[in-house]
């Protein structure tokens, strides 16, 4: 279940996004350096202009954005359970999620089963600060479920 500092922390984040937030106000971590721990994701996401879904989602627009909900990407069923249960993603989020994404979708399902299709950690919590600022400037607003173009998240 969502805590009430998640909520806290998600309701801070979309403070960030409404008001237009530059890539160096981002809170923790440093969208040029995201860039580069970024390329590790590369095999599998994409963001920017043009960007397609691969093995993963495209990440442009992810921040605000329920989990599991980017058009016509197929999640497994763990990714749509997270979404079903609240599961919104910020740049806390994300950077937590990168960390262990297997245990953090086990942890926030209550459910040792859960699972993901993503195996990559990253191990630094500066890594993961940066990573997640960096795909922040891939996100203009929080869009609402199902919307949005093709490619996103």
């Amino acid at each position: 279940m969502k805590s009430g500092l998640q909520r806290a922390l998600g309701a801070v984040s979309l403070v960030f996004i409404a008001t237009g937030a530059l890539a160096e106000d981002h809170v923790g971590g440093d969208p040029e350096k995201g860039a580069k721990v970024f390329k590790k994701c590369k095999a599998c996401h994409s963001v920017g202009e043009g960007a397609k879904h691969k093995i993963g989602p495209s990440l442009n627009n992810v921040i605000g954005r329920t989990a599991g909900t980017a058009a016509e990407f197929k999640y497994g069923p763990s990714m749509i359970a997270a979404g079903e249960m609240g599961l919104v993603w910020d740049e806390e989020t994300i950077a937590a999620f990168v960390e262990n994404p297997k245990k953090y979708l086990q942890a926030y399902l209550d459910d040792k089963k859960a699972k993901t299709k993503m195996t990559i950690k990253v191990k630094k919590e500066e890594d993961r600060a940066n990573v997640a600022a960096y795909l922040a400037t891939f996100s203009s607003e929080p869009e609402a479920e199902g919307e949005g173009e093709t490619a996103s998240e």
